[in-house]
């Protein structure tokens, strides 16, 4: 029996789209997928373009059948429509209804999903301040930006209080400011112990965001893991020093590799046993540092690496 605590499940989960001619297979966008995301965490899906990221999203949701396999929410099966009152959803190129203001779209989505005037009226006004349209609240959406409207589409997914949030590219289109919001809210959810599930082509942002991702391509996991699992170190350290003096490559030499000097200390490639000679000889030469960095290679170049490897 699976912990209460699991929030998203799928074992051996396959979707093969269509057959081919004289019997030939068709394309299987998932094969023999399996994953769990628990209770409140911030979990990010990653893959190329066609690694089947779509397709797992709208199994989850029940807009796709699976083929073979288990996909569950809450311990039940995606194709129970009581399971999916609990999940809210921002789409990727969402289309919300033009006509309508910001405020009356959340209204009518609101209803939509079972709440009633008065839970809404208490419950939008913290929506809009949330992603910063409180403001805009009153005009219609086709006066938005791509930005506010990405916004209020993500306080549509929030509406009803779910307890999974599926967000697709969620910082799509949004400037800085807006994705530092974005962010913020996703922290918010995540303490309140709301699941929150991320497919994004942003790295950076998932890298800063997540708690656990995974790397798919053509339709199975290549890799899942922390963000500190998924990026290794690449055994290159940033030394700070209070100062930087011109005999420096001499007071290292012999040491490491590809040493790179600068304006407040260097960077060298060390095995372990020469990182403590380094410190060694630095502080034999009377050198003070100030702090010792292990470079790490970030997730955009681990997922590259990984997804090319795949590949080849």
């Amino acid at each position: 029996m699976k912990s209460p605590e699991t929030t998203l499940r799928v074992h051996g989960l396959t979707k093969v789209y269509g057959r081919g001619l004289f019997g030939a297979p068709g394309f299987r966008a998932l094969d023999s997928l399996s994953l769990e995301v628990g209770r409140g965490q911030v979990f990010g899906l990653l893959g190329p373009n066609g690694a089947g990221k779509t397709t797992l999203v709208k199994i989850l949701l029940g807009l796709v059948r699976k083929t073979e396999g288990e996909a569950q929410l809450f311990g039940s099966s995606v194709g129970d429509a009581s399971v999916r009152r609990r999940v809210g959803y921002l789409p990727e190129g969402h289309r919300l209804p033009q006509y309508l203001t910001g405020l009356q779209m959340l209204e009518l989505f609101g209803q939509m999903c079972g709440r009633d005037r008065a839970f809404l009226r208490a419950r939008i006004p913290t929506l809009l301040d949330m992603v910063g349209m409180r403001d805009a609240a009153q005009r219609k959406i086709r006066e938005y930006s791509k930005g506010m409207t990405q916004r209020i589409g993500l306080a549509q997914a929030m509406i009803h209080e779910p307890e999974l949030v599926i967000l697709d590219e969620p910082t799509d289109g949004v400037d800085p400011v807006g994705r530092a919001a974005v962010r913020q809210i996703v922290q918010n959810m995540k303490d309140a112990g709301v699941t929150v599930f991320i497919n994004s082509h942003l790295l950076q942002e998932v890298e800063m965001i997540c708690d656990r991702v995974v790397i798919m391509a053509k339709g199975r996991i290549l890799r899942e893991g922390s963000i500190a699992e998924l990026t290794p170190r690449t055994g290159r350290y940033h030394f700070e020093l209070a100062s930087t003096p011109p005999q420096l490559a001499r007071v290292l030499e012999g040491l490491g590799a590809n040493l790179e000097l600068l304006p407040d200390g260097f960077e060298l490639q060390l095995s372990d046993l020469e990182l403590d000679q380094c410190v060694d000889r630095l502080r034999a030469a009377g050198l003070s540092i100030r702090g010792v960095q292990a470079r790490r290679l970030n997730l955009e170049q681990a997922f590259i690496q990984l997804v090319k490897k795949d590949a080849q």
